[in-house]
């Protein structure tokens, strides 16, 4: 039997995924009241209307988010971003900056790597913007000479931000590498052994996305 788990945090109205960046706005376009008046009597619909930027909640960087001339969210092959093998990389809860020796010896080649730093605990709270577990330089690097297909973080930024320099962006986007970030719950997770799956909405010209990300454990008999 096949067990999903699920890897993402809830949208909600007002919420701050990334700070300086606007909240999402989640109101009625048409609200079930109004729609009584366009409908036969008992029947009622919502239709609703969300305001926000790309990089809310659980989200996916395509190429197009670094480069200009990189793949948009509408390029993305679904053998790109479903029915993945994943491995899970569990960082001491004490590390900040995560650098390739906990990479080292994996089997990494086309494989999902989530990274596993727990920081989603501090989840819709202050802490979750200051000192957030971060890839170094040297991990994106090992990563993408490791041939790993995409990397997943459950923390504020796959890079750190203390300066304006992004290179884990900068190079695995530039290797065609997709990056989801703000993941959830990967301490549910086996270390091996699971499907990935994390599929943005099909749109031109835009680079970054929520995702439903899950893993399928397990394989029907």
């Amino acid at each position: 039997m096949t067990k999903l788990i699920d890897l993402s945090h809830t949208i909600e109205d007002g919420m701050i995924t990334y700070k300086g960046l606007p909240a999402p706005l989640i109101c009625d376009f048409l609200s079930r009241e109004e729609s009584k008046g366009h409908y036969a009597e008992g029947t009622e619909f919502q239709i609703g209307k969300i305001e926000m930027v790309g990089n809310t909640g659980t989200y996916l960087d395509s190429p197009f988010h670094r480069y200009a001339d990189g793949k948009d969210l509408s390029d993305l092959d679904l053998e790109s971003v479903a029915a993945l093998d994943g491995i899970k990389i569990s960082i001491p809860e004490t590390v900040t900056e995560i650098d390739h020796t906990f990479f080292e010896g994996l089997d990494l080649k086309n494989k999902v790597a989530l990274v596993h730093t727990n920081w989603s605990r501090h989840w819709n709270t202050d802490q979750y913007f200051e000192d957030h577990p971060h890839l170094t330089k040297s991990a994106a690097e090992y990563l993408k000479n490791s041939g790993v297909s995409l990397v997943g973080i459950d923390s504020y930024n796959i890079d750190g931000i203390r300066t304006n320099v992004r290179p884990v962006h900068t190079i695995l986007l530039g290797s065609e590498i997709l990056i989801v970030e703000h993941m959830n719950n990967l301490a549910a997770l086996p270390d091996s052994g699971f499907k990935f799956y994390a599929v943005p909405v099909k749109i031109k010209g835009f680079g970054t996305f929520p995702v439903r990300a899950f893993v399928e454990v397990g394989h029907n008999t």
